[in-house]
């Protein structure tokens, strides 16, 4: 079965059947001008968008036009999970009346009759939430979350929770109805997530208290058995980060279970995501390099990978394989593993990449670079998850792309596989921009002269028998020979001798020994002319070398992508630090 994305620029809405295939959606026809969003429904089966006048609704499979809502200035479309429902928002505003417009909208798709509207002013959060079965829609107002049959909104509400300072929930996604509510800190009272069961509200079937919590990101399982709660606050107290300050708990539906999961890293938490399988999640959390862990059901760790600069992970839809990627402000590596035994399959580079996920198929990978985050290089990649380009689109002006949902079921498992052949546009994107080889490490003028296959070898010996500063060379330095009269002769870096004041004439302050002084034909001394002992050049060099390299593997812990050259030298560090031990230098 054939998979399906589609995306929105700043001209027009496009579908795009992709592998195998790649061809814009037949019997769909693009439309233009001023488009505000789009989305698909849960199940992949409508697609909906919206102008400026309406909210136009297609069937996804042959791009049929279903349905013509009128709704002006919409900005926000959501579908019910089976797609029986549309809800649109519009921005709020002040009627003439005083009172605020009834601005969250609730339409069926089949008639296009408006069955219910409301006054929602935040664009945060805007949408109703719906049971699986479309059987219940929920929405948070003040101090109570507000239950209504989707068949009859009209009827008012059917259920009510009544919790003083209520401020987010989250339903449960499985066939067990159950909602979860989030209080925060207030007059110094902790905050707290509840579990309860729907409608039975008398008391929660699970809860868990908390201080250090302003926010909140609820996220269930797909089974609705288990619930993820990442608290959250504006301001670290300790000061140990700009960001505030992040604490992860775990939560069981049935109220036998409940922790706050073990970060053994300072700092945030990056990402929390459940596998679809439900049966484990993943966690990158900590300063950069983060650390990423794999736990089970029971927060107990299964699995972890090198620290890395990463902030994103995501398990494909039929759990099999799972990508770690740093996006935002890193450098927009990806590298997939295989889950059973977290074996690396490949290494992306998808730089500049604000937005990615899985096809449904779980052998394909959707990474695009939108506005207004960069105006720059906007466009569509797929990526086969073996690491191999199969498709890109550019486009002037991005501002939305995704994956059309699909069942797992349509794609049936299978063994692992080589990438398939490359579509026409990735393989003239590898000739327009072929691989480049590594340039090296910086050489400055002086040695750009030298042949380039020696750059690394040049850099060592250089660093081993050269001079480090000039001090002995031939070349004429400007002010070297200056000195002031009556004053004691400058020391001169490199040389053996240096002079002690109140000490006897001839005194090695190096070296600590007396050399006896050069007697001139007219029967004046002069100092004796040493040059410095090899040992000590070596010394000096080498542990030049070695804060050189020390300077290479901060920035390498850091994300930073060096040079082939440069990796060679970090190689270089256990034989660089051997070679000073061996000359008797000590690491203070």
């Amino acid at each position: 079965m054939s998979t399906q994305f589609a995306y929105r620029t700043g001209k027009t809405i496009g579908i795009t059947d992709a592998y195998p295939s790649y061809t814009p959606r037949e019997g769909f026809v693009q439309p233009t001008g001023n488009l505000r969003c789009c989305a698909y429904g849960p199940s992949g089966k409508l697609f909906a968008w919206a102008t400026t006048t309406s909210v136009e609704i297609i069937e996804t499979k042959t791009g049929s036009h279903l349905q013509s809502l009128p709704v002006t200035n919409c900005l926000e479309i959501g579908f019910s999970p089976e797609g029986t429902y549309i809800v649109t928002w519009e921005r709020f505003v002040k009627l003439e009346s005083g009172e605020g417009s009834k601005n969250l909208r609730v339409w069926t798709v089949a008639g296009g009759e408006e069955t219910c509207a409301f006054t929602q002013k935040s664009q945060s959060g805007w949408n109703l939430q719906y049971t699986s079965d479309e059987a219940l829609c929920a929405r948070v107002v003040t101090n109570e979350i507000q239950f209504f049959d989707p068949a009859d909104m009209s009827g008012g509400t059917v259920h009510k929770l009544r919790m003083e300072g209520v401020v987010d929930f989250a339903l449960s996604p499985g066939k067990n109805r159950a909602v979860a509510v989030f209080v925060p800190e207030r007059k110094g009272a902790p905050a707290a997530v509840r579990v309860f069961n729907i409608p039975s509200f008398q008391s929660p079937v699970s809860q868990k208290t908390f201080f250090k919590a302003e926010k909140v990101k609820l996220k269930w399982n797909e089974l609705g058995t288990s619930l993820l709660c990442m608290t959250s606050t504006d301001v670290d107290k300790s000061n140990k980060s700009y960001y505030g300050e992040n604490n992860l708990y775990l939560l069981g539906v049935a109220g036998n279970y409940d922790c706050r999961v073990a970060l053994d890293k300072e700092g945030p938490v990056h990402d929390i995501t459940w596998s679809p399988d439900s049966k484990e999640f993943g966690a990158i959390y900590g300063f950069m390099p983060a650390k990423i862990t794999m736990f089970d059901a029971r927060a107990n760790i299964t699995h972890s990978v090198p620290a890395a600069p990463r902030n994103t992970i995501l398990f494909s839809p039929d759990s099999r394989l799972v990508i770690i990627a740093g996006f935002g402000n890193l450098q927009g590596t990806m590298d997939i593993y295989e889950r059973n035994g977290m074996k690396k399959i490949a290494t992306i580079d998808a730089a500049n990449t604000s937005h990615c996920e899985w096809s449904p198929d779980s052998r394909h990978i959707l990474t695009a670079t939108t506005s207004p985050r960069l105006r720059v290089d906007n466009g569509i990649k797929i990526w086969h998850y073996k690491g191999q380009l199969v498709y890109t689109e550019d486009h002037q002006e991005l501002f939305y792309a995704t994956m059309r949902p699909q069942s797992v079921q349509d794609f049936p498992a299978r063994a692992q596989s080589p990438g398939p052949e490359p579509h026409t546009s990735a393989t003239a994107v590898a000739v327009e921009k072929p691989v480049s080889a590594p340039k090296g490490a910086y050489r400055p003028p002086h040695a750009r002269g030298r042949p380039e296959e020696t750059s690394t070898k040049h850099y060592f010996r250089d660093a081993e028998d050269g001079p480090t500063n000039g001090a002995n060379s031939a070349s004429y330095v400007a002010g070297a020979n200056r000195q002031v009269p009556g004053a004691t002769p400058a020391y001169v870096p490199g040389s053996s001798q240096r002079s002690v004041p109140g000490a006897p004439p001839g005194l090695n302050a190096a070296a600590g020994t007396f050399t006896s002084p050069v007697t001139q034909g007219n029967g004046a001394t002069s100092a004796p002319t040493s040059s410095a002992p090899i040992e000590d050049r070596k010394i000096r060099n080498l542990a030049k070398k070695l804060r050189a390299i020390e300077d290479l593997r901060m920035r390498q812990a850091g994300g930073e992508k060096l040079e082939a050259t440069q990796t060679q030298k970090i190689a270089a560090y256990d034989a660089t630090l051997k070679e000073l031990q061996a000359l008797g230098w000590k690491d203070e």
